[in-house]
């Protein structure tokens, strides 16, 4: 008897469902149907990646290169042989961006979420990761790109030192990293070498950020994400940023609340703006301006 319950109730279903929508109209219908379809929109994978504020690293400390999983071994994140090497009282930070949806696009919902904060950005994916090449590709690409930036920092740390009367013959310096890519640490791994093989506490015990590649001639180049990565830098303590000039346009009007920011081209505009923030004299060092 209960199983001829169950399906009679479960046979006049459609008609109670025809009756529920006649008797609340059309509209109310349609209403219904469109919010149904623009939750299944909103679930959807979209065709963009999202941004947000990465973590930093300080040059001058340590990284923890152990294998995951384990409690890791604690390193110094630039390493120089055959030289003696300084302490400095401060820190200088790389930046860097987190990006979401390299492997797994984000759903419609979570790139509207991240147009919406000001703290985040969205790109279309063929901006982030070209045509035809997967996650995977594009993250051995980042990580190959990140040593050429450690190779080219290394080659161009030593050549700024001896151009400046110190003996580098026999000098090594390499790079410990952990999962950062991409060849934007560039300038900052540069500043970390000089650092610690010099005797001046360049820093003075400032807290100075900054991004930018540096090329075999020693020029500072544009990086992607500098809004983001300046929020990154002011949110772990940082109250310089040194930035590209050619990145100058994405700075302006963009830099937080106490930070301040420092345009600089090339790898001695660098070195002499960490120097001058290190001696208290940073306030006349140049803003990026808008064009």
């Amino acid at each position: 008897m209960h199983l001829k319950r169950v399906k009679f109730a479960v046979s006049a279903m459609p008609s109670r469902v025809i009756r529920y929508f006649r008797v609340r109209g059309l509209r109310y219908s349609l209403g219904l149907v469109g919010a149904v379809l623009c939750v299944v929109m909103l679930c959807m994978p979209s065709g963009y990646v999202t941004e947000g504020p990465g973590p930093t690293r300080d040059v001058l400390g340590t990284v923890d290169v152990g294998d995951s999983g384990d409690s890791g071994d604690a390193r110094p994140m630039i390493v120089v042989k055959g030289a003696k090497t300084h302490d400095d009282t401060g820190r200088l930070l790389l930046t860097t961006v987190n990006s979401y949806g390299i492997d797994w696009p984000p759903t419609n919902a979570e790139a509207l979420l991240a147009w919406a904060n000001p703290h985040a950005g969205v790109l279309p994916r063929e901006a982030v990761i070209p045509p035809g090449q997967s996650g995977e590709d594009y993250t051995r690409t980042a990580k190959k790109e990140m040593t050429g930036a450690q190779d080219a920092a290394s080659t161009q740390a030593l050549r700024f030192l001896a151009s400046r009367g110190m003996d580098t013959s026999g000098v090594t310096v390499s790079m410990n990293v952990d999962e950062i890519g991409g060849p934007s640490a560039g300038m900052m791994y540069a500043l970390g070498a000089i650092d610690k093989l010099t005797e001046a506490d360049e820093t003075g015990g400032r807290t100075i950020a900054g991004t930018g590649t540096i090329d075999k001639d020693g020029k500072v180049g544009a990086i992607g994400g500098i809004r983001l990565k300046m929020i990154g830098a002011r949110r772990d303590g940082a109250t310089w940023f040194l930035a590209p000039k050619d990145n100058c346009g994405e700075v302006v009007g963009h830099v937080p609340d106490g930070l301040r920011d420092v345009s600089v081209s090339n790898l001695s505009e660098a070195y002499d703006a960490l120097v001058a923030i290190g001696q208290g004299r940073g306030d006349s060092l140049p803003h990026c301006a808008a064009e």
